[in-house]
């Protein structure tokens, strides 16, 4: 029978007349040497051994001019379904997506079948919202030919994290079940759904053709953002002000997480900001205070010490508070409550990024103190001329006004010296000063210890009364020399008994220490000196001598 040819319009047969004329059956030709016959809706009597012919135009036979294939036409029965479609409705971000769809073939040829899960439409444009509808086809994952699961280029990430999986499972009827997962649904995922078998078979050269397949649409799929619905509060709201020593509590409320998905939380407070005056700005570096990890460990961030004075809880549901036992002028500042939504994953990967990070407004923190006055001076104690050696003693008087348990914790500071100016009719006149940064040399703290700054000398510093406090300087040396000055910090106490640093503070006036030569080298000088001249002297006198006795013989050796 024949069935097309490119040369006679009138070749085919009566069965492939119709089907030539509307292209159902066509040559296609690759290039001068290579066509392809093609035949669209194969039927049942379409099988058979087909026969490719070209007529020989050569004087002498050079080949074969034809060559033949058999072709087997199998009946069709790939079968696809699914037993949920998607309506639709918007899912909110971080919730689980599962899709169904059963596949079977029936064929008495060996032939294997995939399935694959797609989608169309909806990718997220670059501010993270759904976009329009794309012409593209995303394929999300798939259970190929021999049985690899296969995840799609733009979801390999997804699938490594187990965020994306498919299997297969025994159906009902001989049909298998293939079940894909997206544990966590992201804004991205929005758009039409598909679900795609194939039938495949492999041929005698050891290449696979797909022989069927069918696409079913599974419904439309609208995520909506976590950030639509988030909000984070805390209470109470504007300014607060309390006393020193009182009690501070903080109240965090998240609110708009969706109730079916199982999202992680990390809460934390940040405060910005430190006691100035009656108010506090809002400027200055924003310091974490503490947080609580969404498996419900609490940390505390740069002040550690707050770990014993105060705690951080989960109250309810969505609802923490931070306590302050006994706030300190310290503690005044702006408070924050910043939370780290993991949508969709209740204890998340230590490197897992969050979803979302919203802060509240902020809560303004005042905490009054007591009228404090802190009043310092320092001055040489009496004595003796001081010189290299001397142990160098100075006082410090500090004292403090104010009402209620204070004490005054001291430091010890040093300048040097700093270089004389001189001045000409024609040099300009001297701008201000800058004073140079103090170097700390001791300390004793408002407990009583002694804090000593190390410069290679031996100091101690102890309290001479309950206003007089003295730093010694034992084998001064040159290094030693310098203007000192004390500053006095004012501590209170309050009525659970802990101690704060007030905020006041006063520094004394600066006292010049200068070490004199001590009376041995003073002595040391003129010795070094005589004993210099004596021996030049000596030395001009021997080589005098010994020079004129050279001549002397020189003459007498000459003369015989």
């Amino acid at each position: 029978m024949g069935v097309v040819s490119t040369k006679d319009k009138s070749f085919p047969y009566a069965p492939f007349q119709a089907r030539v004329r509307n292209g159902e059956v066509r040559v296609d030709r690759d290039s001068g040497d290579h066509v392809r016959l093609v035949v669209q809706r194969l039927r049942t009597d379409d099988q058979g051994k087909y026969e490719c012919y070209t007529p020989s135009t050569d004087g002498v036979y050079q080949g074969s001019y034809s060559g033949a294939v058999v072709v087997k036409v199998i009946s069709d029965t790939l079968q696809i379904s699914f037993t949920r479609s998607l309506t639709g409705q918007p899912l909110p971000e971080g919730a689980e997506l599962t899709l169904t769809c059963s596949a079977s073939i029936r064929s008495e040829q060996l032939t294997h079948l995939s399935v694959t899960f797609g989608k169309r439409g909806g990718q997220a444009g670059s501010d993270g919202a759904a976009g329009p509808e794309l012409s593209t086809v995303r394929e999300i994952i798939s259970i190929d030919k021999l049985l690899g699961v296969v995840p799609g280029r733009a979801y390999k990430k997804r699938y490594d994290d187990g965020d994306v999986t498919l299997e297969k499972r025994n159906g009902e009827g001989g049909q298998d079940v293939y079940v894909m997962k997206m544990r966590v649904l992201q804004p991205d995922d929005t758009g039409a759904y598909f679900c795609e078998a194939a039938q495949w078979i492999r041929d005698p050269d050891r290449s696979w053709q797909k022989i069927a397949h069918r696409t079913l649409d599974v419904g439309n799929l609208t995520v909506k953002q976590l950030s639509e619905s988030l909000s984070v509060t805390s209470s109470p709201q504007g300014q607060v002000t309390l006393q020193v020593g009182s009690l501070l509590l903080l109240t965090c409320e998240v609110n708009g997480l969706p109730s079916d998905v199982n999202s992680g939380l990390q809460v934390q407070w940040m405060k910005r900001g430190s006691a100035g005056g009656e108010l506090v700005g809002s400027g200055g570096v924003e310091v974490e205070v503490a947080r609580m990890s969404p498996d419900g460990v609490v940390s505390w961030g740069d002040d550690v010490s707050r770990a014993s004075g105060g705690s951080m809880e989960k109250v309810a549901e969505a609802r923490y508070s931070l306590k302050l036992f006994s706030a300190r002028p310290s503690d005044s500042g702006v408070y924050r409550c910043v939370v780290s939504v993991y949508a969709g994953r209740g204890i998340p990967a230590p490197s897992a990024p969050a979803t979302l990070t919203q802060r509240s407004e902020g809560v303004t923190v005042n905490l009054k103190t007591k009228d404090v006055v802190v009043s310092a001076g320092a001055q040489l104690a009496r004595g003796p001329l001081l010189k290299r050696g001397s142990t160098v003693t100075l006082l410090c008087t500090a004292t403090i006004a104010t009402t209620g348990p204070a004490q005054a914790q001291v430091q010890w500071l040093r300048w040097p010296i700093p270089e004389p100016q001189i001045r000409t009719p024609e040099s300009p006149a001297p701008g201000p000063s800058v004073r140079a940064e103090p170097t700390p040399v001791a300390a004793l703290t408002y407990d009583g210890i002694v804090e000593i700054y190390g410069n290679g000398s031996e100091v101690s510093v102890d309290r001479l009364s309950a206003v007089s406090y003295r730093l010694r300087i034992h084998a001064a040396t040159v290094e030693d020399q310098g203007m000192y000055a004390c500053r006095a910090e004012a501590w209170g106490q309050d009525p659970h008994g802990g101690w704060y640093n007030s905020g006041a503070e006063a520094e004394s006036n600066a006292v010049t220490v200068y070490l004199y030569a001590r009376v041995a080298d003073l002595l040391l000088i003129p010795l070094v000196i005589g004993v210099s001249s004596a021996l030049l002297v000596g030395i001009i006198i021997v080589a005098a001598v010994t020079c004129c006795f050279m001549k002397r013989l020189a003459k007498q050796r000459a003369g015989r």
